[in-house]
């Protein structure tokens, strides 16, 4: 009896060593093998005319141009991807660089925030959006990492804004109709800086125009590449 249980314990223990070496293997490969971004930088205007074309390709581009929305009151800057509040930059993007910057204006002045990237993600809103969205995480079971390179920030977000269960609202639907000022409001919660009171900024009243332009170059990406 006392031989069975010693085996048992051992047996259980090689199991755990061998999940627990399977795991850094898989890791380790990532980190030697990770996956590069194709976006080269542009020195796209940081105006109320536009942001900067996405990492990712494909897409709707209606969702594409909210995007690009978004992104001109969040971070219209010419690295957005390695942007972090108040304009720190961060190079290592392997992950959500978890770096709580203290705020220093708006009614959060006294805390710190997590937000960085293109969208300005908090770290547990990219665990939680990146959990059920990333297309490539890297680990096993519950072992998960996500890797913030551009392109993920863009499919992440691409298919988070793309789901209608979670904002209660088909929002490719509503930008089809024109109706982007209702959009800009349903979003204004999470992203604040859209306006409608929360966290108004100097490029929130130019929004719904700088969709429009985003709107247009993106439908003649469209038709240029069909050309």
């Amino acid at each position: 009896m006392g031989k069975n249980k010693a085996y048992q314990a051992s047996l259980g223990l090689k199991i755990i060593v061998f999940i627990g070496l399977v795991f850094f293997i898989v890791n380790l490969q990532g980190f030697f093998d990770k996956k590069r971004s194709p976006f080269t930088y542009t020195n796209y205007p940081s105006s109320i005319h536009g942001t900067q074309p996405l990492a990712m390709e494909g897409g709707d581009p209606y969702i594409r141009a909210l995007m690009r929305t978004i992104t001109a009151s969040e971070s219209n800057v010419k690295q957005p991807y390695h942007v972090l509040y108040g304009n720190r930059y961060v190079s290592d993007l392997s992950g959500h660089p978890e770096l709580c910057v203290p705020i220093v204006a708006g009614p959060n002045v006294g805390n710190c925030t997590t937000a960085a990237g293109r969208y300005q993600m908090l770290n547990y809103t990219w665990y939680e959006t990146a959990e059920r969205y990333h297309p490539r995480p890297s680990g096993i079971l519950w072992w998960k990492t996500y890797s913030f390179e551009p392109e993920y920030q863009d499919e992440v977000v691409h298919a988070w804004l793309s789901d209608s269960q979670v904002w209660g609202k088909n929002i490719r639907q509503l930008l089809r109709e024109g109706e982007i000022e209702q959009v800009l409001r349903l979003l204004s919660p999470t992203w604040t800086s859209l306006g409608y009171g929360i966290e108004t900024n100097s490029m929130s009243k130019y929004l719904p125009q700088i969709y429009q332009n985003m709107l247009q170059e993106e439908l003649a990406s469209i038709t240029n590449s069909n050309n």
